[in-house]
């Protein structure tokens, strides 16, 4: 059996705010697997950066026991921080600085002789491609090197785990690609690491594991493949005119047909589940147009981690990024 590397059982974190509580974290239970990359999916205040910030002692929890690399976070706290390194999302660089320079400092605040930081330094700027741009000032770097860098400087003291908190928030697409390839390489060396995003995309693909949380909880728990696979059979979107007059008249027909497994209205779409997608598309498009609605767009496609966001907590978290933007 795998080492388990984080285990949290029952862990709380309340703030008062003008309108009452607010519970961050409400009871979340986990257990992460030596070696892997664990995603942690939510919106922006779901409770992912306080689970995160509880599990690297930078804050307390207010009840229940929370685990890293065999030591309690609460009781050991000293102890847990030589076995992780933790890359927030504003990062830690000194920009006047060069890469190379801040790595080595990094070292040396870990209490590597200079010579043993130098190396240390080296083979980070090797491993995560920084040797174009490491001995130039950080204030010149892109938003997607700087990042780089950041991992790298988590990884200095080698951490038995690498948190990263939402590591690709405002890249472009392809800074986030690299960095993605940068993550999987760090898997491929060992390091276990935990990832908070929002971005869905991203989860499935770096994650081997994934918790959804809304709200404080953990609302969903698996791997990608394994939490589409709950969503099974096809998935037929369909955009109509005036959605906010007819979607509940056209989910109550839907709903009425055994052939179809479940019905979701989002923002602005109608999303039905069905087993076979083509061998039903003609007798939707026959119900519409019975009904004399304007259809706008059909699409047919399989699960995805939004069909899964949607179905655990009944809202898209695709429409909460686009409103971030």
């Amino acid at each position: 059996m795998e080492k388990q590397v984080v285990i949290t059982k029952k862990i709380k974190k309340y703030f008062s705010a003008k309108n009452g509580l607010v519970k961050a974290v409400d009871g979340v239970d986990l257990e992460i697997q030596k070696g892997e990359i664990f995603g942690f999916l939510g919106p922006n205040g779901a409770g992912k950066t306080t689970t995160l910030r509880i599990l690297c002692t930078l804050i307390l929890p207010d009840s229940g026991e929370a685990i890293v690399s065999g030591y309690n976070v609460v009781k050991e706290p000293n102890k847990v921080r030589l076995k992780i390194s933790y890359v927030g999302q504003s990062g830690g660089s000194d920009r006047s600085a060069t890469g190379k320079e801040n790595l080595i400092l990094q070292g040396r605040l870990y209490g590597m002789a200079a010579a043993n930081a130098n190396n240390r330094a080296e083979e980070l700027i090797k491993l995560l491609d920084l040797s174009e741009f490491a001995v130039r000032i950080v204030r010149t770097y892109s938003g997607g090197q700087r990042r780089r860098l950041d991992v790298a400087l988590g990884l200095m003291n080698r951490p038995e785990v690498l948190f990263l908190d939402e590591p690709t928030i405002g890249l472009d697409p392809q800074n986030r690609a690299n960095l993605w390839v940068q993550i999987k390489k760090l898997k491929n060396e060992g390091t276990t690491i935990f990832i908070t995003t929002h971005y869905l995309e991203e989860a499935d693909a770096l994650a081997d594991r994934l918790a959804i949380i809304d709200h404080g909880k953990i609302v969903a728990l698996g791997t990608p493949a394994a939490l589409k696979k709950e969503v099974a059979g096809d998935c037929i979107i369909i955009g109509v005119e005036n959605l906010e007059k007819y979607g509940i008249k056209l989910q109550k027909i839907f709903e009425e047909k055994e052939y179809i497994r479940e019905v979701k209205i989002e923002k602005n779409d109608l999303r039905l589940y069905v087993k076979d997608g083509p061998s039903v598309m003609p007798q939707i498009l026959q119900i519409i147009d019975a009904q004399k609605i304007k259809l706008l767009t059909i699409t047919l496609s399989a699960p995805s981690l939004n069909d899964v966001f949607l179905r655990k907590t009944g809202y898209s978290l695709r429409d909460i990024e686009a409103t971030d933007k």
